[in-house]
């Protein structure tokens, strides 16, 4: 017998039992982003790697260490997308959508980083995600933030708490840069490895670090609050006012700096603390000067993200759980001479009732198998067609849960559609 061939590491399968509570997550997101007026966009899973170096930044854990890239025949690079926002701007500039022009636009699809695997952590996950472009205000950001608190109350999630924070401009940032690399330069024997390499490069990353021994370090550090311009200090000013006005509760954080390089003034994240380490649970914030650093005309930007597993994981948590599918009817085919005929019936039931699932039986079995079959699949009733029945003219209606006793029958004739139905909602 030949080897059989595993899963990739990292990546999994998702089997009928977990696609049922992955298709709740997704219409229930995907409603709701449609009822604020974004529009749905797709992009290639394969992007040219320069795409991510210079917008996700050359400096950052995604480039350095977990992407998957490749030279193809070509002696093209490429990479597996690691994330959504640069393939939307990539596709915003390339197909003339971002020019003095307002867009709302959300994304769904799978990403890969080549991370250690864990629990809610894989190589291949999925983001849902929005990119909003040419609105420079702050009523954007709360709009975005509103629409994710929506989220949770359409989930039905729980405890999910909002950090804000502001990054200000680039030349505010410049400011505080330089003042940050004087501090850490001072502490440099305390640094990690990875802090002493972005020290120079990008020092806000080392406020990011997750390096518990770092962490008194990193709370004793200068403020970025203390460094904002007017500009920025307004923007954000504005956005707090929008946000206290919808009755959204939030927490500032002035070490919230995101992993990526191209946001600017606003960053938040939601956060949860029934995952463990693994908290955030949506990230998003601005970043105005992305389009331009990826070749666009200067056009504002402002999204999030959020991963899907992260959230049925959290879903699971707190015991949320989608109805697993099951059938309306099961249609028990008794005997060859009524195949034929059944499945024919089916068709022109599921063209008569289209709110009705029904499940024809195929491959045979005895009626004891078929009852079962029908047991099985969960299906609230099942329909009984034998010879017997196809002789008299009629099929039996059989409940499987228990609304009502023993079996009815009725007539295989034009009003077999709306009697059934009848019967059902009796």
């Amino acid at each position: 017998m030949a080897k059989t061939i595993q899963s990739v590491k990292g990546m999994r399968d998702l089997l009928p039992e977990q696609t049922t509570q992955w298709q709740f997550l997704e219409h229930t997101l995907s409603t709701i982003l449609t009822r604020y007026g974004y529009r749905e966009i797709r992009t290639p899973i394969l992007e040219m790697s320069d795409l991510f170096e210079r917008s996700v930044g050359e400096t950052s854990d995604i480039v350095e260490k977990e992407m998957y890239t490749f030279t193809d025949q070509g002696d093209d690079r490429l990479s597996l997308r690691p994330e959504g926002t640069a393939s939307t701007v990539r596709a915003g500039i390339e197909q003339g959508l971002l020019y003095n022009q307002q867009q709302r636009l959300w994304y769904m699809g799978p990403m890969f980083r080549r991370e250690r695997p864990q629990k809610g952590r894989y190589r291949q996950f999925h983001q849902i995600g929005a990119e909003t472009f040419g609105m420079a205000g702050p009523d954007i950001d709360a709009e975005l933030i509103a629409m994710t608190a929506r989220f949770w109350d359409a989930l039905g999630l729980k405890n999910i708490r909002l950090e804000l924070n502001s990054l200000g401009t680039p030349e505010s940032r410049a400011a505080y840069r330089h003042t940050l690399v004087e501090y850490f330069t001072a502490h440099a024997a305390q640094l990690d490895a990875d802090s002493q390499r972005r020290l120079h490069k990008n020092p806000l990353r080392i406020l990011d670090s997750k390096n518990p021994a770092m962490q008194d370090l990193i709370a004793a550090a200068p403020s970025l609050h203390d460094h904002l311009d007017d500009e920025s200090q307004q923007h954000f000013a504005k956005l707090c006012n929008l946000l206290d006005t919808l009755g959204i509760s939030y927490t500032l954080n002035p070490r919230l700096v995101r992993g990526l390089d191209y946001y600017t003034h606003t960053v938040f994240e939601w956060i949860t603390d029934e995952l463990g380490s693994q908290g955030t649970v949506c990230a998003g914030g601005r970043y105005d000067g992305l389009v331009s650093q990826l070749g666009g005309h200067a056009t504002t930007g402002c999204g999030f993200a959020m991963g899907l597993e992260r959230l049925l994981e959290l879903r699971e948590a707190q015991q949320l759980q989608a109805a697993p599918f099951q059938p309306d009817i099961y249609l028990i085919l008794a005997g060859g001479a009524a195949v034929p005929s059944g499945l024919q019936l089916a068709e022109q039931l599921r063209s008569a009732l289209p709110q009705l699932t029904i499940q024809a039986n195929v491959g045979g079995g005895s009626f004891k198998a078929q009852m079962k079959r029908a047991d099985k699949s969960g299906a609230a009733y099942s329909l009984i067609l034998g010879e017997d029945e196809l002789a008299a003219g009629q099929i039996g209606l059989k409940a499987m849960q228990g609304q009502f006793e023993g079996q009815r029958s009725l007539s295989l004739d034009n009003e077999l559609a709306q009697h059934l139905l009848a019967a059902i909602q009796a």
